[in-house]
Protein backbone atom coordinates (compact mmCIF):
# COMPACT_ATOMS: atom_id res chain seq x y z
CA UNK A 1 0.00 0.00 0.00
CA UNK A 2 1.16 3.68 -0.97
CA UNK A 3 -0.45 6.44 1.30
CA UNK A 4 -1.54 9.08 -0.79
CA UNK A 5 -3.55 12.75 -0.50
CA UNK A 6 -7.47 12.77 -1.65
CA UNK A 7 -10.25 15.22 -1.15
CA UNK A 8 -12.54 13.07 0.89
CA UNK A 9 -16.06 13.55 1.71
CA UNK A 10 -16.79 11.54 4.62
CA UNK A 11 -20.48 12.37 4.74
CA UNK A 12 -23.04 13.55 2.30
CA UNK A 13 -24.48 17.27 2.33
CA UNK A 14 -23.32 20.85 1.03
CA UNK A 15 -19.45 21.47 -0.19
CA UNK A 16 -18.45 22.71 3.39
CA UNK A 17 -18.36 18.85 4.06
CA UNK A 18 -15.23 18.14 1.88
CA UNK A 19 -11.72 17.48 4.07
CA UNK A 20 -8.14 16.45 2.83
CA UNK A 21 -7.16 13.48 3.96
CA UNK A 22 -4.59 10.75 3.52
CA UNK A 23 -5.68 7.60 2.08
CA UNK A 24 -4.08 3.97 0.73
CA UNK A 25 -4.28 3.18 -2.26
CA UNK A 26 -2.82 -0.68 -3.10
CA UNK A 27 -0.95 -1.52 -5.98
CA UNK A 28 -1.71 -2.03 -9.76
CA UNK A 29 -3.16 -5.43 -10.40
CA UNK A 30 -2.75 -7.61 -13.72
CA UNK A 31 -4.30 -5.12 -16.31
CA UNK A 32 -4.58 -2.01 -14.51
CA UNK A 33 -2.36 1.14 -14.01
CA UNK A 34 -1.33 3.22 -11.14
CA UNK A 35 -1.43 7.15 -12.28
CA UNK A 36 -0.13 9.92 -10.60
CA UNK A 37 -2.83 12.46 -11.46
CA UNK A 38 -1.78 16.10 -12.03
CA UNK A 39 -5.12 17.26 -12.76
CA UNK A 40 -8.81 16.01 -12.21
CA UNK A 41 -12.02 17.77 -13.35
CA UNK A 42 -15.02 18.84 -11.43
CA UNK A 43 -18.08 18.17 -12.90
CA UNK A 44 -21.75 18.45 -11.71
CA UNK A 45 -21.64 14.35 -11.34
CA UNK A 46 -19.33 14.98 -8.11
CA UNK A 47 -21.90 17.34 -6.90
CA UNK A 48 -24.34 14.85 -7.09
CA UNK A 49 -22.27 12.55 -5.09
CA UNK A 50 -21.08 14.73 -2.69
CA UNK A 51 -24.92 16.19 -1.70
CA UNK A 52 -26.05 12.31 -1.50
CA UNK A 53 -28.44 13.23 -4.17
CA UNK A 54 -27.18 9.40 -5.56
CA UNK A 55 -26.82 8.17 -2.24
CA UNK A 56 -28.67 4.79 -2.93
CA UNK A 57 -25.70 4.21 -5.35
CA UNK A 58 -23.07 4.20 -2.42
CA UNK A 59 -25.02 1.98 -0.10
CA UNK A 60 -22.28 -0.81 -0.56
CA UNK A 61 -19.25 1.41 0.33
CA UNK A 62 -18.17 3.08 3.04
CA UNK A 63 -16.99 6.90 4.06
CA UNK A 64 -15.13 8.84 2.92
CA UNK A 65 -16.26 8.64 -0.68
CA UNK A 66 -14.28 10.18 -3.06
CA UNK A 67 -15.62 11.29 -6.21
CA UNK A 68 -14.30 12.54 -9.91
CA UNK A 69 -14.80 10.89 -12.87
CA UNK A 70 -11.73 12.51 -14.82
CA UNK A 71 -8.45 12.85 -14.55
CA UNK A 72 -4.59 13.42 -16.28
CA UNK A 73 -1.25 12.96 -15.22
CA UNK A 74 1.00 10.07 -15.67
CA UNK A 75 1.78 6.59 -14.98
CA UNK A 76 3.37 5.96 -11.75
CA UNK A 77 3.83 1.81 -12.11
CA UNK A 78 1.76 -0.64 -13.98
CA UNK A 79 0.37 -4.50 -13.20
CA UNK A 80 0.95 -7.52 -14.56
CA UNK A 81 0.34 -8.10 -18.55
CA UNK A 82 -0.21 -3.92 -18.90
CA UNK A 83 1.58 -3.35 -22.62
CA UNK A 84 0.70 -0.12 -23.73
CA UNK A 85 2.47 1.79 -20.68
CA UNK A 86 5.32 2.16 -19.24
CA UNK A 87 6.17 4.52 -16.12
CA UNK A 88 6.48 8.59 -16.55
CA UNK A 89 4.14 8.04 -20.10
CA UNK A 90 1.74 10.86 -19.94
CA UNK A 91 -1.98 9.75 -19.53
CA UNK A 92 -5.90 10.51 -19.43
CA UNK A 93 -8.49 8.30 -18.10
CA UNK A 94 -11.94 8.07 -17.25
CA UNK A 95 -12.59 6.78 -13.25
CA UNK A 96 -15.48 5.35 -12.05
CA UNK A 97 -16.40 6.80 -8.25
CA UNK A 98 -18.73 4.14 -7.24
CA UNK A 99 -15.90 1.34 -5.89
CA UNK A 100 -13.97 0.99 -3.10
CA UNK A 101 -11.13 3.02 -3.65
CA UNK A 102 -13.25 5.72 -4.81
CA UNK A 103 -12.94 8.14 -7.86
CA UNK A 104 -10.08 10.80 -9.87
CA UNK A 105 -9.98 13.57 -7.03
CA UNK A 106 -6.81 11.84 -5.32
CA UNK A 107 -3.08 12.16 -6.24
CA UNK A 108 -2.83 8.76 -6.65
CA UNK A 109 -5.71 6.28 -8.69
CA UNK A 110 -5.96 2.34 -9.28
CA UNK A 111 -7.65 2.21 -12.69
CA UNK A 112 -8.28 -0.82 -15.76
CA UNK A 113 -5.71 -0.27 -18.50
CA UNK A 114 -9.19 0.11 -20.68
CA UNK A 115 -9.83 2.92 -18.95
CA UNK A 116 -6.58 4.68 -20.20
CA UNK A 117 -5.10 6.66 -23.35
CA UNK A 118 -1.65 8.20 -23.87
CA UNK A 119 -2.46 12.48 -24.25
CA UNK A 120 -1.62 13.13 -27.68
CA UNK A 121 1.11 15.50 -28.13
CA UNK A 122 -0.10 18.97 -28.30
CA UNK A 123 -2.84 18.89 -25.98
CA UNK A 124 -2.13 20.16 -22.29
CA UNK A 125 -1.98 17.85 -19.21
CA UNK A 126 -5.12 20.27 -18.20
CA UNK A 127 -7.06 20.02 -21.21
CA UNK A 128 -7.09 16.54 -20.79
CA UNK A 129 -8.29 16.33 -17.58
CA UNK A 130 -11.58 17.74 -18.88
CA UNK A 131 -12.28 15.44 -21.84
CA UNK A 132 -12.63 11.53 -20.82
CA UNK A 133 -16.08 11.59 -19.14
CA UNK A 134 -18.23 14.83 -20.69
CA UNK A 135 -16.86 13.09 -24.35
CA UNK A 136 -17.66 9.57 -23.83
CA UNK A 137 -20.46 10.63 -22.89
CA UNK A 138 -21.48 12.64 -25.89
CA UNK A 139 -20.22 9.25 -28.03
CA UNK A 140 -23.06 7.39 -25.69
CA UNK A 141 -25.31 9.82 -26.60
CA UNK A 142 -25.24 9.70 -30.41
CA UNK A 143 -24.94 5.89 -30.25
CA UNK A 144 -27.83 5.69 -27.74
CA UNK A 145 -30.07 7.77 -30.23
CA UNK A 146 -29.26 5.84 -33.02
CA UNK A 147 -28.34 8.75 -35.43
CA UNK A 148 -27.60 8.67 -38.91
CA UNK A 149 -26.47 11.06 -41.47
CA UNK A 150 -29.62 13.11 -42.31
CA UNK A 151 -31.27 13.08 -38.91
CA UNK A 152 -32.10 16.23 -36.93
CA UNK A 153 -31.30 16.68 -33.35
CA UNK A 154 -32.39 18.94 -31.28
CA UNK A 155 -30.14 19.88 -28.26
CA UNK A 156 -31.80 21.61 -25.37
CA UNK A 157 -28.74 23.36 -22.98
CA UNK A 158 -27.49 23.82 -26.00
CA UNK A 159 -24.36 25.73 -24.58
CA UNK A 160 -23.74 23.90 -21.88
CA UNK A 161 -20.35 21.82 -21.54
CA UNK A 162 -22.18 18.21 -22.44
CA UNK A 163 -23.88 19.88 -25.72
CA UNK A 164 -20.57 21.09 -26.67
CA UNK A 165 -19.54 17.75 -27.18
CA UNK A 166 -22.26 16.31 -28.86
CA UNK A 167 -22.88 19.31 -31.51
CA UNK A 168 -19.31 18.97 -32.34
CA UNK A 169 -19.41 14.96 -32.90
CA UNK A 170 -22.90 14.98 -34.29
CA UNK A 171 -22.23 17.78 -36.77
CA UNK A 172 -19.16 15.62 -38.07
CA UNK A 173 -21.28 12.63 -38.13
CA UNK A 174 -23.29 14.13 -40.58
CA UNK A 175 -26.26 14.87 -38.41
CA UNK A 176 -28.12 17.86 -38.63
CA UNK A 177 -27.90 19.94 -35.42
CA UNK A 178 -30.27 22.44 -34.12
CA UNK A 179 -29.41 23.62 -30.19
CA UNK A 180 -31.25 26.37 -27.89
CA UNK A 181 -29.16 28.78 -26.38
CA UNK A 182 -29.36 32.76 -25.52
CA UNK A 183 -29.58 35.31 -28.48
CA UNK A 184 -25.34 36.11 -27.89
CA UNK A 185 -24.85 32.01 -27.41
CA UNK A 186 -26.08 31.54 -31.15
CA UNK A 187 -22.53 32.88 -32.71
CA UNK A 188 -20.62 30.02 -30.34
CA UNK A 189 -22.99 27.56 -31.17
CA UNK A 190 -22.77 27.90 -34.95
CA UNK A 191 -19.05 27.81 -34.53
CA UNK A 192 -19.20 24.18 -32.84
CA UNK A 193 -21.00 23.15 -35.76
CA UNK A 194 -24.80 23.53 -35.18
CA UNK A 195 -26.58 24.18 -38.03
CA UNK A 196 -29.30 26.26 -36.74
CA UNK A 197 -30.21 27.50 -33.59
CA UNK A 198 -33.01 28.78 -31.37
CA UNK A 199 -33.85 30.49 -28.03
CA UNK A 200 -33.71 29.18 -25.10
CA UNK A 201 -36.60 29.01 -22.72
CA UNK A 202 -40.17 28.22 -22.34
CA UNK A 203 -42.15 27.57 -25.96
CA UNK A 204 -38.46 26.05 -26.94
CA UNK A 205 -40.07 23.03 -28.33
CA UNK A 206 -42.21 24.96 -30.81
CA UNK A 207 -39.08 26.92 -31.73
CA UNK A 208 -37.48 23.50 -32.75
CA UNK A 209 -40.66 22.48 -34.78
CA UNK A 210 -40.38 25.60 -36.85
CA UNK A 211 -36.64 25.31 -37.50
CA UNK A 212 -36.91 22.14 -38.45
CA UNK A 213 -39.72 22.33 -40.88
CA UNK A 214 -41.21 19.56 -38.67
CA UNK A 215 -40.46 16.84 -35.59
CA UNK A 216 -36.87 15.94 -35.29
CA UNK A 217 -35.58 12.49 -35.29
CA UNK A 218 -34.05 12.98 -31.71
CA UNK A 219 -34.00 16.05 -29.05
CA UNK A 220 -31.21 15.31 -26.07
CA UNK A 221 -32.17 16.98 -23.17
CA UNK A 222 -29.34 18.13 -21.35
CA UNK A 223 -31.25 21.18 -19.67
CA UNK A 224 -33.71 18.64 -18.28
CA UNK A 225 -36.56 20.44 -19.47
CA UNK A 226 -38.24 16.84 -19.58
CA UNK A 227 -41.74 16.36 -20.99
CA UNK A 228 -42.28 19.26 -23.03
CA UNK A 229 -39.47 18.51 -25.46
CA UNK A 230 -41.61 15.42 -26.21
CA UNK A 231 -43.96 18.17 -28.52
CA UNK A 232 -40.33 18.55 -30.89
CA UNK A 233 -40.17 14.97 -31.94
CA UNK A 234 -41.63 13.22 -34.13
CA UNK A 235 -43.79 10.05 -34.03
CA UNK A 236 -41.40 7.17 -33.23
CA UNK A 237 -38.48 9.17 -32.64
CA UNK A 238 -35.89 9.27 -29.52
CA UNK A 239 -35.31 11.40 -26.47
CA UNK A 240 -32.03 10.99 -24.79
CA UNK A 241 -31.96 11.72 -21.26
CA UNK A 242 -28.86 12.10 -18.47
CA UNK A 243 -30.91 11.90 -15.67
CA UNK A 244 -33.07 9.05 -14.31
CA UNK A 245 -36.57 9.71 -16.31
CA UNK A 246 -40.28 8.32 -15.82
CA UNK A 247 -42.54 9.60 -17.78
CA UNK A 248 -44.59 7.82 -20.30
CA UNK A 249 -43.65 8.80 -23.57
CA UNK A 250 -46.35 9.48 -26.24
CA UNK A 251 -46.68 8.70 -29.67
CA UNK A 252 -44.38 5.87 -29.70
CA UNK A 253 -41.41 8.32 -28.94
CA UNK A 254 -38.67 5.99 -27.13
CA UNK A 255 -36.85 7.66 -23.73
CA UNK A 256 -33.14 6.78 -24.18
CA UNK A 257 -31.33 7.26 -21.25
CA UNK A 258 -27.53 8.25 -21.47
CA UNK A 259 -25.52 6.21 -18.64
CA UNK A 260 -21.56 7.11 -19.32
CA UNK A 261 -20.89 3.81 -17.10
CA UNK A 262 -21.22 2.06 -20.72
CA UNK A 263 -18.42 3.61 -21.78
CA UNK A 264 -15.59 3.32 -18.80
CA UNK A 265 -13.94 0.67 -20.82
CA UNK A 266 -13.82 2.59 -24.03
CA UNK A 267 -10.36 2.64 -25.51
CA UNK A 268 -11.05 3.06 -29.18
CA UNK A 269 -13.43 6.31 -27.96
CA UNK A 270 -11.03 7.56 -25.69
CA UNK A 271 -8.35 7.92 -28.42
CA UNK A 272 -11.00 9.51 -30.46
CA UNK A 273 -11.42 12.15 -28.11
CA UNK A 274 -7.53 12.90 -27.86
CA UNK A 275 -7.27 12.77 -31.52
CA UNK A 276 -9.91 15.13 -31.89
CA UNK A 277 -8.88 17.34 -28.89
CA UNK A 278 -5.42 17.69 -30.02
CA UNK A 279 -6.52 18.72 -33.57
CA UNK A 280 -8.38 21.26 -32.21
CA UNK A 281 -12.06 20.09 -32.81
CA UNK A 282 -12.92 21.11 -28.82
CA UNK A 283 -12.71 24.67 -28.77
CA UNK A 284 -14.37 24.68 -25.69
CA UNK A 285 -12.13 22.79 -22.81
CA UNK A 286 -11.61 25.91 -21.34
CA UNK A 287 -10.11 25.65 -17.52
CA UNK A 288 -12.86 28.12 -15.41
CA UNK A 289 -10.60 27.65 -12.08
CA UNK A 290 -7.16 25.67 -10.77
CA UNK A 291 -7.29 24.57 -6.97
CA UNK A 292 -5.84 22.61 -4.58
CA UNK A 293 -7.23 19.70 -2.83
CA UNK A 294 -7.99 22.17 0.50
CA UNK A 295 -9.77 24.47 -1.93
CA UNK A 296 -12.05 21.86 -3.08
CA UNK A 297 -15.08 22.90 -1.90
CA UNK A 298 -14.79 26.42 -3.50
CA UNK A 299 -14.24 24.38 -7.28
CA UNK A 300 -17.85 22.33 -6.06
CA UNK A 301 -19.49 25.40 -5.30
CA UNK A 302 -18.68 27.44 -8.97
CA UNK A 303 -19.85 24.21 -10.40
CA UNK A 304 -23.30 24.24 -8.03
CA UNK A 305 -23.73 27.99 -9.19
CA UNK A 306 -24.09 27.50 -13.00
CA UNK A 307 -23.19 28.87 -16.01
CA UNK A 308 -19.63 27.35 -16.49
CA UNK A 309 -18.78 26.79 -20.25
CA UNK A 310 -15.49 24.95 -19.41
CA UNK A 311 -14.67 23.13 -16.26
CA UNK A 312 -12.47 23.71 -12.58
CA UNK A 313 -9.87 21.31 -11.99
CA UNK A 314 -8.72 20.00 -8.99
CA UNK A 315 -4.85 20.29 -8.87
CA UNK A 316 -2.36 17.40 -7.39
CA UNK A 317 1.44 18.42 -6.98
Amino acid sequence: MTETQAVLIPEFGPADVLTVGNVDVRPARAGEVRIAVAAAAVNPTDIATRSGLVAAAYADFSPPYIAGMDAAGHIESVGDGVTRFAPGDPVMAIVMPRRPEGGAHAALIVVPEAAVVPIPAGLPVEQAAMLPMNGLTALEALACLDLAPGDTLGITGGAGYLAAFVTVLASRAGVTVIADGRVDEHPTLQRRGAHLTVDRGPGVAQRFIEAAGGGLTAVLDTALIGTSVFEAIRDGGRLGTVRTFDEAAPRGISVRPIWVRERLLDTAGLTQLGALAADGAFEFLDVTGRFRPDQAAEAHRAVEAGGLRGRPLIIFD
